[in-house]
């Protein structure tokens, strides 16, 4: 069951604030950085969800992102609609195909969940990549920003660009919570816990299931309009199924099933990727490490263990500090 601690929420905060100082003083470089942890953590929160409060770990959040990214794009650079319209279409495609993955799965676990969502996604991929209208393997450009003039906003200038994204991440981690939160949220981390147990109530958990994957779409959609806007440019590339093996690397380095975590995963792996780069081209090594001695540490990614030694010398703290009954007769 999720709870937004007062230590997720001073972390939460803690984290964009680094990213809008980091965009702020930074280059034109460290903007662009900053985009793109933005768009790893949004789909990183979005597998979260599926795979930290669900134990769905999928391998096609890439291609629902990448669907989103090019329903949008489709329509607006293609068909020549309005962008806002443009973005809407590109999100119901992303929930649509999730949920279509989340129906036709959700009756399977582990390594079969994983694989039949590996499949999806490469189909999606294939579907792309073969498409010589939709530019094949090389992609399509002609994707334009959003005009946001007419509230003194010039998305083509980098950091405002970067603010907006900032934005859109907290609203996804926002929305994400408040599902979490809800009743839907709960039954779905009882179906984790016990999907026999939830059956035995009367809980639909296959349905439960695929509405969560489509949720989960429409959270990762919002990473594929980003991505899309960002570059101005998409290409099969963004479902391919590293994407999202890159994803679930984040959702365990930064601690499965606590949402605050993917966006610190996020950060540490994209500035672990980009700084040790400068320095060898073994940074996958490194990482892999890294990776290694988080899962050997417990296993709980980087947020996650300091959320379990902060609530061990909580709870330490208030055990020697209970008052005692009166010793007196």
């Amino acid at each position: 069951m999720f709870y937004q601690t007062k230590l997720r929420s001073i972390t939460l905060i803690a984290a964009l604030i680094f990213l809008a100082c980091y965009a702020s003083f930074g280059s034109y470089f460290a903007r662009e950085i900053v985009v793109e942890i933005i768009i790893l953590a949004i789909l990183a929160i979005s597998l979260d969800l599926c795979a930290g409060f669900g134990g769905m770990v999928s391998l096609c959040h890439g291609a629902m992102m990448g669907v989103a990214a090019y329903g949008f794009a489709i329509m607006s650079a293609k068909l020549g609609w309005p962008l806002f319209p443009s973005a809407l279409i590109g999100l119901f495609a992303a929930v649509v195909f999730s949920g279509l993955v989340g129906w036709v799965t959700s009756r399977t676990n582990g390594i079969f969940f994983i694989m039949a969502t590996l499949a999806f996604g490469q189909m999606a991929y294939t579907f792309f990549f073969k498409s010589r209208w939709l530019g094949g393997d090389d992609g399509f450009g002609g994707i334009s920003r959003f005009d946001l003039s007419m509230i003194g906003l010039e998305t083509n200038d980098s950091l405002v660009f970067t603010y907006i994204g900032l934005v859109i991440l907290l609203l996804a981690y926002g929305l994400t919570a408040i599902v979490m939160r809800s009743g839907f949220g709960r039954t779905l981390s009882g179906i984790h816990v016990n999907e026999d147990r939830m059956k035995a109530l009367g809980v639909n958990t296959a349905a439960h299931r695929a509405k969560a994957m489509a949720f989960s779409g429409f959270i990762a959609g919002l990473a594929g309009i980003i991505a899309a806007q960002h570059t101005l440019y998409i290409s099969p590339e963004l479902l391919i199924w590293t994407t999202s093996g890159e994803a679930l690397i984040v959702v365990i380095l930064g601690g499965l099933g606590t949402l605050v975590g993917p966006i610190i995963g996020a950060i540490l792996l994209v500035l672990m990727k980009h700084e040790i780069s400068n320095y060898t081209d073994y940074w996958h090594a490194f990482i892999g490490l890294v990776l290694i001695f988080t899962v050997l540490a417990g296993g709980r990614g980087v947020f996650g263990q300091i959320e379990y030694w902060f609530n061990k010398l909580t709870q330490k703290h208030q055990s020697t500090t209970k008052p005692h009954g009166d010793d007196h007769a």
